[in-house]
């Protein structure tokens, strides 16, 4: 029987990277694909195939994926991990910057779905794995772009789940929680750039410091714990509908379905609070 195929984005660091190794140590033929091709250069080594891929950019998508199905003729399991955190006041921050949190991590999870999907149609199978996150279920002040995202990945991937099964292609949701990248130091950058003056300071400072929290080991969880996630959804017979992994994610989304709001704000509120001091 030939190699599973699986297409990795965002690839170059944290979650895309340690999911593109977790795979290619487990049998498949992985692509690797991000904008920072030169960071790739371990994965390369490891005889992993690495692809220059910018997932707001349609000529780039379409390149990727023709590249892949030219060479193999099958994409077996797609891996959506590209994104970002956009964070900084609602007020504040610019629409452009809005409409590019999106377009990456909404349209271009949606546009890569897009691409692969014929061939998995045609084959009667595949999986389509989307990084979502904790966000997706719960929010955080001076958050509201990049969890709105992270709600919408959530959505559409409900949606796919169901119209997809009848084609025999399975949608997984993976939520991690903070994971050790450098994730949060540049959402920590971006949010003092576009709050860290003004009526939201005294917040944007404390957020910077939570965010930036995340690149300590004591307080996030290694991003090959969350690539093992991604194996499973990739392999299992029946994969979950859905994956909370990490330090915490658990309990954070369990607090979530029993709270009432009022009372999850204060939650959050102090859980904020405890992670910054």
């Amino acid at each position: 029987m030939p190699k599973p195929v699986a297409l990795v984005t965002g690839a170059s660091t944290g979650i895309g990277f340690e999911a593109a190794k977790k795979l290619s140590s487990h049998g498949f033929i992985v692509y690797a694909g991000a904008r920072r091709v030169d960071r790739m250069e371990p994965l390369k080594a490891l005889g992993i195939q690495v692809l220059a891929l910018d997932v707001t950019d349609d000529d780039s998508m379409r390149a990727a994926v023709g590249r892949v199905l030219e060479e193999r003729g099958r994409i077996d399991v797609l891996v959506n991990n590209a994104g970002y955190g956009s964070y900084g006041a609602l007020e504040q921050v610019d629409l452009a910057e809005g409409r590019r949190q999106f377009e990456v991590n909404v349209f271009g999870l949606a546009r890569m779905t897009q691409l692969v999907l014929p061939a998995m149609r045609s084959a009667g199978r595949g999986r389509i794995i989307n990084i979502s996150s904790i966000g997706g279920k719960f929010y955080e002040p001076l958050g509201a772009w990049y969890h709105a995202t992270k709600f919408a990945v959530e959505g559409m991937s409900d949606a796919l789940r169901l119209e997809l099964k009848p084609h025999g292609v399975e949608v997984a949701i993976i939520e991690p929680a903070s994971t050790l990248s450098e994730w949060g130091r540049i959402s920590a950058d971006g949010l003092l750039a576009s709050s860290g003056e003004g009526p939201y300071a005294a917040q944007a400072r404390h957020m910077a410091d939570v965010l930036a929290s995340t690149d300590r080991p004591e307080t996030s969880t290694q991003p090959a714990v969350i690539a093992a996630a991604v194996l499973h959804a990739a392999t299992a017979a029946r994969p979950r509908t859905r994956y909370p992994v990490g330090r915490g994610a658990a309990a954070i989304l369990g607090l979530r379905r029993v709270l009432p709001d009022r009372l999850y704000d204060a939650v959050v509120t102090a859980l904020l609070k405890r992670v910054a001091g």
